[in-house]
């Protein structure tokens, strides 16, 4: 007989850990990874009703399919409690772990203008908080096959604009950690890759621009348009299914060919 279509979902109980999954483009891939089956742990920094208002999405009635964690990335103690409270909620190794959390300052600073405490501050979540969820990741993600860590960078570490000089070098940190770690996770089953977003409408990136910049930005795409968070979350659904599997160690630039 032929499965039924809620049996052949490509994530079908497959448990997903998505950090700033509360909104922007971290909401759109866990309901994303949701539609294609999986068990969501969402994670959020601070906007706790934003997160539970994920979960309701998800969950039905009859079913829990989502559950909410409050955790800071950048603390290696929090990142460890993420795993701790999926494998606990759902009763499962974890199978998929997006970091979609990030910060950008909104002031675009130069180089030569950004302060101290900001360049710390940024590279404290981006860069520091990815090593530390790829970290546990590689050490908690179930071996043998189906095993995905995915990394959201973006398209500046190719497009290298001024005033992003912090930011793009958080990023680019990533990519490469991204990049040694598949490398690092041969014979476990377990992929790594980066989806790196070009300019995509989220409250982040309209942060402190000007309607010239956004519309400069949108005249540069080909595709004449602002990327939307849907545009990027079927990249992560693809990365984390089986389909998936042969592509590992790689940044996928998703930005409507602005780069």
């Amino acid at each position: 007989m032929p499965e039924s279509t809620t049996n052949s979902l490509p994530l079908q109980d497959r448990v997903a850990i998505v950090t700033g999954a509360s909104r922007g483009i971290g909401r759109a891939i866990a309901l994303h990874l949701a539609s294609l089956g999986a068990k969501l742990l969402i994670n959020y920094a601070s906007n706790s009703a934003e997160a539970h208002s994920v979960a309701a999405q998800i969950n039905t009635p009859s079913a829990l399919r989502a559950v909410t964690f409050q955790a800071d990335i950048s603390n290696p103690d929090q990142v460890k409690s993420l795993f701790d409270a999926a494998e606990s909620a759902f009763n499962s190794p974890v199978h998929i772990f997006v970091n979609s959390a990030g910060i950008l300052d909104p002031k675009y600073p130069t180089l030569a203008d950004t302060t101290l405490e900001d360049f710390d501050r940024t590279f404290s979540v981006n860069a520091r908080g990815a090593f530390l969820c790829c970290r546990e990741a590689a050490n908690r993600i179930k071996r043998g096959g189906g095993g995905r860590i995915i990394c959201l960078t973006a398209s500046l570490v190719a497009a290298v604009i001024p005033g992003y000089g912090a930011y793009t070098a958080s990023k680019a940190a990533v990519e490469a950690m991204v990049k040694i770690l598949a490398k690092e996770l041969k014979g476990t089953g377990i992929t790594a890759n980066a989806v790196a977003p070009g300019a995509v409408a989220t409250d982040m990136f309209y942060a402190g621009k000007t309607e010239e910049t956004v519309k400069k930005l949108v005249e540069e795409c080909p595709l004449g348009r602002l990327g939307e968070t849907d545009d990027v979350a079927p990249v992560v659904g693809f990365l984390a299914s089986d389909a998936g599997e042969w592509v590992n160690g790689q940044i996928i630039r998703v930005n409507g060919g602005c780069v």
